[in-house]
């Protein structure tokens, strides 16, 4: 770890504390002009820290920064040494998971950007992508003895990650809109993209990269005009070190489900859904077709029945919620 690195590590493991330059310089066995050229450096890149004579650096405790070491502090003990990548500026965290995982990255790697310029939701539609207001990670599984079809269980493995990771940090309760979007207060606030690389003897997955676009808040000058009435924020106000918590807890959770059984997580995906019960458009091979959402089966299939009385389970394509006057 460089001089940086070992201090915004130690700064961040007492949030709120005032260190001494010459205590940091013998913690860090560094100089002092060494202390501070690192704290600079790291204010550069936006962190709050604060300097006061005869007490000497804090950072400050009503920062919200991503950084490696503030996201480690919170793991589970069991992910404590996974690699972590955080990288200001990518097209996506998943596809830069996916070259990592070509290079031969091991299972629960972890890439995090503070902000996407080309985020991707599912069928190349874009996910918006701000600086400073988001939390945009990805993590690769390599499972060794999973179908295509136990492959798709994981998106929903995240949804539940995410929401109880929510849950956890925030105390929010959001919904999950089949398959893959977490909704609050009836905007959406993150999306779930999964992709895999299959063998093609085998047809086993050679490994899976899981990725959320969180909107922890909403950006400055608000969500783009075209996004006003769909997206929206987890929280309304800044507070301290949440993306970092967001982070880990969904790590956490996610790893667990994903080596669990889909019962451990199943349930709490069918009880947090926004869609069962109501009707809806189901949009598939170009075709749309009214249909009433009965439930979800083992396999994280939308059981639908469509208004000629045909049931079915939809495992892909994409649904809209009629309007609720057109609910009964």
């Amino acid at each position: 770890m460089t001089t940086k690195e070992r201090l915004l590590s130690l700064l961040e493991s007492q949030q709120g504390s005032f260190f001494s330059g010459e205590e940091l310089a013998h913690k860090l066995q560094v100089s002092r002009a060494a202390v501070w050229k690192a704290v600079n450096a790291l204010r550069q890149e936006g962190f709050a820290i604060d300097a006061v004579t005869n007490r000497g650096y804090c950072l400050s405790s009503d920062a919200d920064i991503l950084s490696v070491p503030g996201i480690r502090k919170h793991l589970a003990p069991e992910n404590r040494e996974n690699p972590i990548t955080l990288l200001s500026t990518v097209p996506s965290t998943n596809a830069s998971l996916r070259e990592l995982a070509e290079q031969g990255a091991p299972a629960g790697s972890v890439v995090l950007a503070l902000t996407q310029t080309r985020g991707r939701g599912r069928y190349g539609r874009s996910f918006f992508s701000p600086a400073d207001t988001g939390l945009y990670l990805s993590v690769l599984l390599r499972p060794t003895h999973t179908s295509p079809r136990q492959t798709a269980t994981l998106t929903a493995a995240a949804a539940v990650a995410m929401c109880q990771a929510m849950e956890a940090v925030c105390g929010e309760t959001p919904q999950i809109k089949w398959v893959n979007d977490i909704y609050l207060h009836g905007k959406k606030v993150c999306g779930i993209l999964t992709e895999a690389a299959f063998g093609l003897e085998t047809g086993v997955p050679e490994y899976v990269v899981v990725g959320a676009g969180l909107n922890v808040y909403a950006p400055e000058g608000g969500f783009p005009p075209e996004l006003l009435d769909i997206a929206g924020g987890l929280l309304p106000h800044r507070a301290a070190d949440i993306k970092n918590r967001l982070a880990a807890e969904f790590v956490n959770r996610f790893l667990a489900l994903a080596g669990a059984s889909t019962e451990d997580f199943l349930e709490d995906y069918r009880r947090r859904s926004l869609v069962l019960g109501k009707r809806i458009t189901v949009v598939s091979g170009g075709r749309e077709q009214e249909a009433l959402a009965l439930g979800i089966d083992d396999s994280c299939r939308l059981v639908v029945r469509f208004d000629d009385g045909e049931a079915q389970a939809i495992s892909w394509g994409e649904i809209r919620i009629c309007p609720e006057k057109f609910q009964k």
